[in-house]
Formats: C-alpha cells, sequence, structure tokens
C-alpha cells in the first residue's frame, strides 16, 4: 500500500484509478511491472507541467491506465485457467461410469428383420453369350453378266426359292439354241447311220457287202449317238446357265443391305455377292459355362426333358425369350476353362438379331422345399457361415448354416435354421450374442412377384 500511495504522489493522476486496483494486494507483481512506465510518466508530467501542455498529459494517464487494465485481464484469465483445471480433471474422471450409466439405459438397437420361408427354387446356370443365325448364306452369282434386277427390299423376310436378283439372259438363250441345233443335227445323222446299218445287215447276208463294211457301220452308228449324248449334256448345260441367271434365295431368312446396284456387271468370282441372308426363324444362341458346370449339365440332359434356356438383355434385366439347349460343345477351351453351348430359339417375336449381346441363363434344376431367406441376413465368420436369429422376445443368437443355392436377392438354407426363422438382415455389425433389439421393419424373404415364380417351379415339378 505504502507503494502504491508513493505512485499516487508521483503521479497525481493514479488518484484517478479505481479502489479496487489500489486495494487489491494480489494486484501487485502487475503494479510492480508498470511502475516504471509511471515513473516516466510522472517525468513527463512534469516536463509537460513545465510546458503548460496539460491536455498532452492526460493523454498519457489514458496510455497508462488502458495498459494496467489490460495486465489485469491477463493475470485474471490465467488464475481462472489454473482454477478450472482441477474440476475438469474430476469430471473427466467421472464420465465412464456415467457414459456407461447411459448406455445402459439408451435406446435398444434397431435392426431389420425377415422371415425365412419354404418354397420351390429353381437352379439355374449363367453365362455371357451371343447370338448367331441358324444359317447365314452369302447369295452370289454363279454366272458372269450384266445385272438386270433386283427383286427384293432390304431388311425383308424371304423364303427358300423368291427371286432375288436377274442377269441379262440373252448370251445364255444363244448357248442354248445353239447347243439344242447341234442336238437335232447329231440326231439326224444318227438316224440315217442306224439306217445304213440296217442295209448294210440285209446285204451281209447275201455277202454283197464285206463283214468290214458292216462292222464300220455299226462304228458309225456308235460313234454318233456318243455325240447325241454328248449334245444333250451340252443342251443341259446351256439350260443350267440360263436358269443361274435367275438368282434365287437357298434358305428362308431375313436379307440384309444390298451389295451390288443394278446395271453393274458381275461375275462369280465375285466375294463380296450381292446379298447376305440370315436365318433368324429359328435362330441360335452361343454362350459359355465353366467346365465344372458340365457334369450338371450332362446329368439334366440324361433326365429326358429339354432344358430350357433363357435369354436376358445386357443389362440383365429384361427376359428376351425363351428358347431349348440345342447342344454343348465337344471339347473345353484350354485357355479359359469354358465350354461352349448353343440353344435355339424359334424367335417368332424377331427380339433376338444375330451378333446380339445377351446373359443366358439355363434351368437345370428346381429345388423343392427349400427353406429361403434375404441373402443380406447370410454372414461369414471364422467359423463359417451364419446368421443372427431372433427369439420371441426379440433377443438374438448366432446360428451357423449352411447355404445352397445363392443369387443377389436370395439364398437357400441347408442347415442351421428352419422354415418360419426370424432372421436379421440390417443392422448386423451392432448385435452381440443374447442382445435385446428392436425391430424397426419386419419383411418377407420373398416378393409376392417371386412366390408366384415359385408356385410355378412347384407345379412343373409335381407335373415331372
Amino acid at each position: 500500500m505504502l507503494l502504491l500511495d508513493a505512485c499516487s504522489q508521483m503521479c497525481p493522476s493514479f488518484r484517478q484509478f479505481p479502489t479496487v486496483f489500489h486495494n487489491s494486494s494480489i494486484f501487485l507483481p502487475y503494479w510492480l511491472a508498470t511502475l516504471v512506465s509511471f515513473r516516466e510518466t510522472f517525468q513527463e508530467e512534469k516536463l509537460l507541467t513545465m510546458k503548460g501542455s496539460y491536455k498532452s498529459r492526460w493523454v498519457i494517464v489514458i496510455v497508462v491506465v488502458i495498459a494496467a487494465i489490460a495486465a489485469f485481464w491477463f493475470w485474471q484469465g490465467r488464475n481462472d485457467s489454473r482454477s478450472a483445471a482441477p474440476g475438469a480433471t474430476k469430471q473427466a474422471q467421472q464420465s465412464p461410469a456415467g457414459g456407461r450409466r447411459g448406455m445402459r439405459s439408451g435406446p435398444l438397437a434397431p435392426v431389420q428383420a425377415a422371415t425365412a420361408v419354404e418354397q420351390a427354387v429353381p437352379r439355374y446356370l449363367t453365362g455371357l453369350g451371343t447370338i448367331i443365325a441358324a444359317n447365314t448364306v452369302t447369295v452370289r452369282s454363279r454366272v458372269d453378266g450384266q445385272l438386270m434386277a433386283l427383286h427384293f427390299q432390304e431388311g425383308q423376310q424371304v423364303k427358300a426359292g423368291d427371286l432375288l436378283a436377274e442377269i441379262d439372259p440373252s448370251q445364255f438363250k444363244v448357248a442354248l439354241a445353239q447347243t439344242q441345233g447341234q442336238l437335232a443335227k447329231d440326231k439326224a445323222t444318227l438316224a440315217n447311220a442306224r439306217r445304213d446299218l440296217a442295209r448294210y445287215q440285209q446285204l451281209a447276208k447275201t455277202n454283197l457287202v464285206s463283214r468290214q463294211e458292216l462292222d464300220a457301220q455299226q462304228a458309225l452308228v456308235s460313234e454318233t449317238e456318243g455325240t447325241i449324248k454328248a449334245d444333250e449334256a451340252s443342251v443341259a448345260s446351256a439350260q443350267l446357265q440360263l436358269d443361274w441367271s435367275r438368282i434365287t434365295a437357298p434358305v428362308d431368312g431375313r436379307v440384309g443391305l444390298k451389295q451390288v446396284d443394278v446395271g453393274n456387271q458381275i461375275s462369280s468370282g465375285d466375294t463380296t455377292g450381292i446379298v447376305v441372308i440370315t436365318q433368324t426363324h429359328p435362330i441360335d444362341l452361343v454362350f459359355t459355362l465353366p467346365e465344372s458346370d458340365i457334369a450338371t449339365v450332362v446329368q439334366a440332359q440324361k433326365a429326358g426333358k429339354p432344358l430350357v434356356v433363357e435369354a436376358w438383355d445386357r443389362t440383365n434385366s429384361k427376359k428376351l425369350s425363351e428358347g431349348t439347349l440345342l447342344s454343348l460343345d465337344n471339347q473345353i477351351d484350354a485357355t479359359t476353362g469354358m465350354i461352349k453351348v448353343k440353344a435355339r430359339f424359334n424367335n417368332q417375336n424377331d427380339v433376338l438379331f444375330p451378333n446380339q449381346f445377351v446373359n443366358a441363363r439355363m434351368l437345370v434344376d428346381t429345388e423343392q422345399n427349400a427353406v429361403v431367406i434375404p441373402t443380406a441376413a447370410l454372414q461369414m465368420g471364422n467359423e463359417g457361415h451364419f446368421v443372427w436369429v431372433l427369439n420371441s422376445e426379440n433377443k438374438v443368437s448366432k446360428h451357423l448354416v449352411t447355404p445352397g443355392i445363392q443369387d443377389s436377392q436370395k439364398v437357400v438354407i441347408r442347415a442351421g435354421i428352419s422354415a418360419g426363422d426370424r432372421v436379421v438382415t440390417d443392422g448386423i455389425d451392432r448385435l452381440t450374442e443374447g442382445a435385446k433389439v428392436e425391430v424397426v421393419e419386419a419383411q418377407s424373404a420373398t416378393t409376392p412377384e417371386e412366390k408366384a415364380t415359385s408356385r410355378e417351379y412347384a407345379k412343373k415339378g409335381a407335373r415331372s
């Protein structure tokens, strides 16, 4: 306090500070820190008093007061943080127990559940495949000549024997007429030779002609008969050339885009041909299966029933058509370990086109009375596959199971649970053995559409 009084005497302005600053002994260190500043202020006040600058003296006093207040705030903040630390530590020590009590009294873990159902489940083998035409024919001309006409529309369906194109027949008609004329001439020669032979035979009986002359006439007749046969073949060849000037469809199918225009000179050696015909009724699908599925397919074939093959679109979301298995390839691709499989579709609705990419599904078996759950419920752990089963009190327990046929939506369980059991499908990561949960949404393991499908397969299995 003596120091504070001394400061008041040296600097009259110091008396203007709040009383709490004068009486706060705990604030002494900060007053000592600013004592030098007050001394300088006193010197300046004295100097300014001597100079008569009262206004400047008050400016300096205000600056000193602000500095003192800032020092006090700094000191008060340090004391507050030191006093708060023990309390915070104590609270941190008490928080774990309180947190555990909160967890025990908190809400139950929410889960979603589904009920295992019993139904007929079809077993499919799937693969990627390409649609190919049952027959593909490049229509070419078999004679040389000028293309006179085309008798088809691009993309139309044609029948075997339909006229497609015509080549100028003039030269072939001339050639046919020539061969026919030669045939007529040689036939007349043959007739005359045969008459002469008959005369020679009569004269030979009376020895009016020698045996040599008779033999020569006989040879002439035989030679002329051979000429006649050659002429007949020439006529047939000329007729065939004329017929070939009219180009017809060799198979039923759809014609593609024309490869040549009317008026062009074409020949039998052209590789592009006139048009390509693809037979699309029926049409084939070639897809691949892993070699591990061969035994399953062969066993299903031995049952005597045709295996149904479905063609699905590129996204595997829309069924395009349904056909039957036609054949298996006779060897496995050593590079890929896959075998080619061919199926045939009647394709009356023309939804399948050559070189179209499709997903193939082949039905090889139907498992009756199978226990089915959503695929999301099946989990994998160190002990194997398991599911979380709910009891009547909504408490969960882990059950080891043996899965069977599986896809992205559902899975067959061969052992471990029964139809009617409730299994957890969502919220599995929060479960522990014996924990009680809250079922927020219960759903069936199959949709109505799947139930209808299963009933259909069940009927098929009963009929078979």
